[in-house]
């Protein structure tokens, strides 16, 4: 008997994850174009570049009439870019919030059982590497000894996962305890690579945990694998593949709306 179809299995994998995030977002982007964008004023600056750019190719014989095709050409281009550049803006933050955050699902993998992965500690001073201790659950096995790097101010070790789930690494300095989530899973979670104490913003691009608090543990990063996607014959990083299927997927729906660009 064959398995109904569910709207679930369109986001069931995450090359179909990307694909449908670039066509919808590359029809957002073309639809806020046009709203904050003054599509008259556009479609003037393209209609008199393609002028001189025909008006070169017409007189090339003619010096005169060429260099002055070529500065019109310079002054138009420079007037279109700036007709274009506000629009753009309403374009990119979003887009660049949007990454950040999908890029906890889709750039890595989770870990799975029975994998070796690292977890990096890094201290505030060198004084604190002999201090660190890593205390893992049960389900988190050591699986060889710390290496000290103090040139990095960083003790490593590696571990090795016996069972599915979300799980809490404890590291120990200075009578403190700092905490760090591994998650172990075969399927898409989201994924935090390190823990840290630093600005706000440099947490948001690196991290999806709070803020550590303060003491002699600077960071703690676990090692998730990357992910990469196989599409058209080649093996993608998902970022890559986005920005290609969401252009393509604007253009299309710049055609079939009719709007400027």
């Amino acid at each position: 008997m064959l398995a109904l179809f569910t709207w679930s299995d369109l986001f069931a994998t995450p090359l179909a994850i990307v694909i449908w995030l670039s066509l919808v977002i590359g029809l957002l982007m073309v639809l806020l174009f046009a709203w904050t964008s003054d599509q008259k004023a556009i479609g003037v600056a393209k209609d008199q570049l393609k002028a001189h750019m025909l008006a070169v190719r017409l007189f090339q014989d003619q010096i005169s009439v060429v260099m002055k095709a070529y500065g019109r050409i310079v002054r138009g281009t420079g007037r279109y870019i700036r007709l274009a550049f506000k629009p753009l803006l309403f374009v990119i933050i979003p887009i660049t919030f949007l990454i950040v955050e999908v890029d906890r699902y889709l750039g890595w993998t989770p870990i799975e059982t029975a994998q070796s992965f690292l977890v990096k500690v890094k201290t505030s001073n060198p004084d604190a590497l002999n201090e660190v201790a890593l205390k893992l659950p049960p389900e988190l096995v050591a699986s060889a000894p710390p290496v000290h790097v103090p040139a990095e101010n960083e003790v490593v070790w590696r571990v090795t996962a016996d069972k599915i789930g979300a799980f809490d690494v404890n590291v120990a300095a200075s009578g403190q305890i700092y905490t760090k989530r591994v998650v172990v899973s075969p399927g898409i979670s989201r994924l935090s690579l390190e823990r840290l104490r630093a600005p706000l913003w440099q947490r948001y691009f690196s991290s999806a945990e709070p803020e550590l608090q303060d003491g002699p543990v600077s960071s703690i990063a676990v090692t998730y694998p990357t992910r990469s996607l196989r599409f058209a014959w080649m093996d993608w990083n998902w970022i890559v593949l986005f920005f290609v299927l969401s252009m393509i997927a604007g253009f299309l729906f710049k055609e079939i709306l009719g709007i400027e660009i």
